[in-house]
């Protein structure tokens, strides 16, 4: 009775271990947030925190910021005069009296309608020899009846940038100037600016295939009731956005794709796909390194307290010295401690079956992630151009799904890559400062806008 009593005590502490675990992971699960892991900010609710330390800015506006506060112009298209009426005491005003007193201006906009421009093509004979001669239409005017660049640069900007659906734009139309647009229309708006954009698209990569440090990052699109993906590859001046059926390897091989023919550094998150190109430099995202360091904080982790610890004591330093760590070798032999340190605390593989992987925790997964990739992660240490986030890459993509919540999935794989490029062309346009609107008609006229844009 003993014997079986010990037996039935170490399969009950065996049970009860795996039980522990298994309510471990699901704690771990159920107390996931946008601070601790790769889910999305929109999934915290109302109440959000700063994940980073940000810099420390005086009450008020940013020093060099440019307010926006309206201010009185000095051309004004209608003036209202307000003169005085009769006095309290039933006389006139003597008009030799009056003056301006005070101005007031109302900035508004006029009724709207579309203006109809019509051409007229005349013929003559030749008065010498009888011939006749007539005259011809502009380039751009191809039909009897067509909308000009200004419909069209705006069916751009509320497609693309507003992300409204083509039967949302069709009756803003219809209620502000009393044409309901045909969807096929629309729809051939956008088709035109994706052959129309090519030379300007290709202008935008050969640019970020010179720049030193591109960011990459690719996101979920739903395309034909299918998974697809969106990737990007972007840096302070220039976005270019490709769509494509992978997320990986085939993805990035793609003609579309930059990382086979780039030569600088890429900054990314830690998906394996991209560490494949050895033609190019790495940076890791510290943000989402300092997410998964959190998570593992919350579970007890010591070694990933004074690693989080160290990269934002780093980031905070190299931020108050212009992107610069004098003393790299401080920075290398923490690193390596923690590592070690990390080493004894996490628990090693093991193996649950014949077949497959070693079973990894997630503190195991993410030390050897930090191990084998140690430059690429203390990169933003090492080279001041570096940035410790991925941020810039995520921006350029995230206006993606506004697009997908406004408008509904894409009905077409085509349809996805008129978005894909036009809205590269937008975000390229924004970051240049330039007024997306005035770029749209310049493409319409078949006048390129690359002569404006910064050429660093």
């Amino acid at each position: 009775m003993i014997k079986d009593l010990f037996l039935l005590v170490a399969e009950l502490k065996q049970e009860v271990a795996e039980l522990h675990s298994e309510v471990k992971d699901l704690k771990s699960q159920l107390g996931k947030t946008s601070k601790n892991s790769n889910k999305p900010p929109s999934s915290d609710g109302y109440r959000k925190a700063a994940k980073l330390p940000k810099e420390k800015h005086s009450k008020g506006g940013q020093k060099g910021h440019k307010g926006n506060t309206l201010k009185f112009s000095n051309e004004v298209d209608i003036v209202l005069k307000h003169e005085p009426g009769a006095c309290i005491c039933g006389s006139r005003v003597d008009p030799s009296s009056i003056y301006l007193k005070e101005i007031r201006q109302v900035f508004d906009l006029p009724e709207p309608k579309l203006e109809v421009l019509e051409h007229q093509v005349f013929e003559g004979a030749c008065s010498c020899c009888g011939k006749k001669v007539s005259g011809s239409f502009p380039e751009a005017v191809k039909g009897p009846v067509q909308y000009g660049s200004g419909v069209k640069a705006l069916v751009g900007l509320l497609s693309n940038q507003s992300h409204l659906s083509y039967a949302q734009i069709s009756s803003i139309f219809k209620e502000l100037f009393g044409y309901k647009i045909n969807g096929s229309t629309l729809l051939k708006i956008n088709r035109d600016y994706y052959k129309q954009l090519n030379s300007s698209i290709e202008i935008i990569q050969s640019k970020l295939k010179k720049s030193s440090v591109n960011h990459f990052d690719e996101t979920g699109l739903r395309v034909q009731g299918k998974n697809h993906w969106l990737h990007t590859a972007s840096n302070e001046f220039y976005t270019h956005l490709f769509v494509h059926a992978n997320r990986g390897k085939k993805a990035l091989d793609s003609e579309e794709s930059l990382l086979p023919s780039y030569y600088g550094r890429a900054i990314h998150d830690s998906w394996s796909s991209y560490f494949s190109y050895n033609n190019c430099s790495h940076g890791l995202c510290g943000a989402h390194i300092v997410r998964e360091l959190e998570g593992l904080i919350e579970q007890g982790s010591k070694w990933a307290k004074k690693m989080q610890a160290l990269l934002l004591y780093v980031l905070v330093f190299t931020r108050k010295n212009e992107g610069v760590f004098k003393d790299l070798n401080w920075v290398d032999r923490h690193y390596d401690r923690i590592c070690q340190l990390a080493q004894k605390e996490e628990p090693l593989p093991i193996k649950t079956s014949k077949l497959g992987r070693l079973k990894r925790t997630k503190g195991r997964n993410l030390l050897e992630r930090l191990e084998k990739h140690q430059l690429s992660v203390l990169a933003f240490a090492y080279y001041p151009e570096v940035p410790f986030t991925n941020n810039l890459a995520e921006r350029d993509i995230r206006p993606a799904k506004s697009k997908i919540k406004v408008a509904g999935c894409f009905r077409t794989f085509e349809g996805a890559q008129y978005y894909a490029r036009i809205r590269a062309f937008i975000s390229t346009c924004l970051k240049q400062g330039q007024n997306v609107f005035q770029q749209l008609k310049r493409v319409c006229s078949s006048e390129s806008f690359l002569t404006d844009l910064i050429t660093t």
